[in-house]
């Protein structure tokens, strides 16, 4: 499903995006180690075994940035001009190589652009939980969207 233009949002709509995804060690190494984040807790497993957490947390940036791209296909592919900002994001819960996760999105607010004619702004609540249904991420998002093409 292509992303949705700025009319078809609606506040408080629910979008339960259907992919999961396995988390690997992979993952979590190639990413801590690709932006130069060298936090034991996240690529050495023998110290992590010592941590309050027993094994290595997943790189919250790598969570972030893996919630944000599991709802864009059903709401932004395609149809935004940008992304604005994200505000409020939380780790409440850790997240282990090997859980497997998906996500949810609220549209919190829609409304069109005051500078912009043809745009406007969706906030977006972006949870993620994991296969325990146990929230471990979220963030408010702020998008620019394309408003539908005038038909022609």
């Amino acid at each position: 499903m292509p992303g949705l233009w700025l009319e078809e949002f609606e506040e408080g709509q629910v979008f339960e995006h259907e992919w999961t995804r396995t988390v690997t060690e992979g993952d979590n190494m190639q990413f801590s180690l690709m932006t130069m984040n060298p936090q034991p807790l996240h690529i050495d497993r023998h110290a992590a075994a010592r941590s309050e957490f027993g094994q290595p947390l997943v790189n919250s940036l790598f969570t972030l940035g893996l919630l944000v791209g599991m709802t864009v296909n059903d709401t932004t592919l395609n149809t935004t001009v940008a992304n604005l900002g994200m505000d409020k994001v939380r780790f409440p819960a850790p997240l282990f190589q090997g859980d497997t996760v998906r996500a949810r999105t609220t549209v919190l607010t829609v409304r069109p652009s005051k500078s912009r004619p043809g745009q406007g702004i969706v906030g977006f609540l972006h949870e993620m939980l994991n296969q325990d249904g146990v929230l471990v991420a979220s963030c408010e998002r702020a998008a620019l969207m394309k408003g539908r093409p005038a038909a022609g």
